[in-house]
């Protein structure tokens, strides 16, 4: 997606196009699994932490971003796919590894359906497995 769909993007959203929040966007485009504070904060150096921390809350509100709780006290972010509406039918299951602290997706693995009682509406769900990885049982 170039400079020009990004901004279109978030118009479409409802979010006014800055140069840090298209900095913010372009980088959630270019990763391959969620990301915390930390990560954005060393990838779009010199952007202090408040401002990324500002965006990522702005596009979350505007269901542009997911937001995630591994239970590592540290909030993971990934872009929503749906572009037209954020419901938990956008959600996916994730894997966190507890030795290396590592986030995976696990986009093949369908959510259990949830029949939650009338008049509830979903937005999020935060389905997630918790072990090692491949990479730290070797």
């Amino acid at each position: 997606m170039n400079h020009t769909e990004i901004e279109k993007t978030l118009i479409a959203k409802g979010v006014r196009p800055t140069p840090n929040r298209i900095l913010v966007m372009k980088e959630l485009m270019g990763v391959t699994r969620p990301v915390n504070l930390a990560d954005l904060e060393v990838a779009l150096a010199p952007m202090d932490k408040a401002s990324i921390f500002r965006v990522l809350d702005l596009f979350a509100r505007q269901d542009i971003i997911h937001v995630i709780e591994d239970g590592s006290r540290s909030f993971k972010y990934e872009l929503c796919h749906n572009r037209d509406h954020h419901s938990a039918s956008d959600q996916h299951a994730h894997f966190y590894c507890e030795k290396c602290g590592k986030l995976t997706c696990l986009d093949d693995i369908p959510l259990p359906p949830i029949d939650l009682p009338r008049n509830y509406e979903v937005r999020a769900v935060n389905f997630m497995f918790k072990g090692t990885c491949p990479e730290c049982r070797d």
